[in-house]
């Protein structure tokens, strides 16, 4: 196994988050390198903040729980099928944001 590198006073270790159809309308951008918070629910509320009332109507339900319009995937892993919304969150790990899609 390789070694990680060790984060020191000058240098700072980035997630990366995609962005797909309608999140990457609402953002304007296809990605964004964010300072790792600790949780998939932390990283939804930063970004909620961050791009304001449409994106947190997108996120999260009127209860403040996240909607089951947004798929978020960390690593290639829905974490509906991890810890939900307790997902823990590392620098490394590359998030996607895609909106529920339907169709037949």
């Amino acid at each position: 196994m390789g070694q990680r590198p060790i984060r020191n006073e000058y240098e700072i270790f980035l997630m990366k988050i995609k962005f797909f159809a309608t999140y990457r309308d609402l953002t304007g951008r296809r990605e964004l390198d964010i300072p790792a918070p600790s949780t998939a629910i932390a990283l939804l509320e930063e970004l909620a903040v961050r791009y304001g009332p449409a994106m947190r109507k997108k996120l999260f339900t009127e209860d403040g729980e996240i909607s089951d319009d947004a798929i978020l995937l960390i690593n290639g892993r829905n974490i509906a099928h991890l810890d939900g919304g307790n997902t823990p969150l590392k620098e490394a790990d590359i998030v996607s944001l895609f909106p529920m899609v339907a169709g037949g």
